[in-house]
């Protein structure tokens, strides 16, 4: 009796198992009209177009980005090219993936909608009128709107920036500088907040972002203790100091300019802020139309720029590697600079060290660094020449032509080793663990 109860336990296990790998085994049919005709799959965010066909979002808005003006179905001409959210569809969806779910279909979430273009123009114009009226809270509160949008969504940004957003908040920024700082500090941060989740700017918008007054009040953001309002102010610097040599010019003219920037470096507030201050540096050292670049190289030499550049050298990523040797090598340009480089100990090492194992960019800066100081080298005992020898540039330099380099390069390398030559026989030391693997690309 025992036993046959048992064995109907047993087969109806196995009608059971059976029955569930037959469930398993069935292949789920997706309903025609869930599924987006251009990709075939099931619609996430279904819109419908002007034609009263619906889509996946994600898949016409690819569409009508390639320039399409036609509905893909009918070829008819689109009269509006904003979709229109299908909630009906985008509800039988989510009702059929909840009927479904035990076949491991998962509900699809509700879409959030995104900005229109008419949402877009209509806080725009608010933001215009009321820079007009000098209201500053409500200025704020909606650039505040613009910029939660802008960071929603990468289409929600395109929108904003096509929509012309740049320059109209750009020239708020303007108008308010133009007031007293202490009063509007607090609508020009916020300002200066949302200009950064919509860049790059038109020429335009730099225009009214590098005005005088403009530059100044973002100087006063470096000067403040707002680590938000330094942090977004130097990103705006260097947004504009990319393409408008007279910016350049406007932004060395201002007091305290190059002490808040040397300041970021020296006291780090995040990598971007470090890499964005190099980069402001370097472009104030590479202007060739700047009036007083001697000067002004001489000035952050004599703040120690030379000391700290080898410092972050010593144990940095790529990317603030490459900018540390570059503002190193535009500072080596000018006399004091070379002076506090000669009188630090760690110079040709760290410099030496860099080569060919970094990148190419900052082998070739550091070959430029090496030739400037090799070069100009004043003293008859010829110290640089010796100590580069002594970590291994002789060899690396060698190497460097083997594997291939700019023509440039290549002349400043042949130019360096012409000079190493001449005192090979005092010293020489190698480093052989800089050629460790390293392969010559064919």
């Amino acid at each position: 009796m025992i036993s046959s109860w048992r064995r109907r336990r047993t087969s109806r296990r196995a009608a059971n198992k059976h029955n569930l790998e037959e469930t398993l085994n069935m292949e789920l049919s997706i309903p025609n009209h869930f599924r987006c005709p251009i990709s075939l799959d099931l619609m996430k965010d279904p819109v419908t177009l002007s034609t009263g066909i619906t889509y996946d979002r994600e898949s016409i808005e690819t569409w009508l980005e390639s320039g399409n003006k036609t509905c893909p179905i009918t070829n008819q001409v689109l009269i509006n090219l904003e979709p229109i959210p299908n909630h009906t569809i985008r509800r039988m969806i989510q009702e059929w993936c909840v009927e479904n779910r035990s076949f491991g279909v998962e509900r699809i979430p509700t879409p959030r909608i995104p900005v229109s273009s008419v949402l877009v123009s209509d806080i725009l114009s608010k933001i215009m009128n009321a820079r007009v009226r000098e209201d500053r809270d409500g200025c704020e509160e909606l650039v505040k709107k613009i910029k939660e949008l802008a960071k929603d969504s990468e289409r929600n940004r395109r929108c904003i920036v096509s929509n012309g957003a740049g320059n109209i908040i750009a020239a708020t920024f303007e108008s308010f500088s133009n007031g007293s700082f202490d009063e509007n500090r607090s609508v020009l941060e916020g300002i200066l907040s949302a200009l950064t989740c919509i860049f790059p700017l038109d020429s335009e918008a730099k225009s009214y972002l590098g005005s005088p007054p403009s530059l100044r009040c973002m100087i006063w953001f470096l000067e403040s203790k707002s680590l938000s309002g330094r942090r977004n102010a130097v990103l705006a610097i260097k947004e504009l100091l990319s393409s408008d040599q007279n910016i350049i010019q406007g932004l060395s003219e201002i007091d305290g300019a190059m002490e808040e920037l040397f300041k970021l470096v020296k006291e780090p507030i995040c990598p971007i802020t470090t890499k964005s201050s190099l980069l402001i540096i370097f472009h104030l050292f590479s202007s060739s139309s700047l009036p007083g670049k001697e000067r002004i190289m001489a000035k952050f030499a004599e703040m120690g720029l030379v000391s700290l550049l080898l410092e972050i050298l010593v144990d940095s990523e790529r990317s603030i590697c490459e900018k540390a040797l570059g503002v190193l090598d535009g500072i080596c340009g000018c006399d004091e600079g070379r002076e506090k480089a000669y009188s630090h100990a760690l110079t040709i090492p760290i410099v030496v060290k860099k080569m060919l194992r970094v990148s190419d960019l900052a082998t070739e800066l550091s070959v430029s660094i090496l030739w400037k100081l090799g070069k100009n080298e004043k003293r008859e005992e010829g110290l640089v020449h010796v100590e580069a020898l002594q970590v291994g540039a002789f060899q690396k330099l060698l190497l460097l032509l083997q594997v291939g380099c700019s023509e440039r390069t290549k002349e400043k390398a042949t130019d360096l080793l012409k000079m190493l030559n001449l005192h090979r026989d005092r010293l020489e030391c190698i480093d052989t663990l800089d050629f460790k693997n390293l392969k010559r690309p064919f």
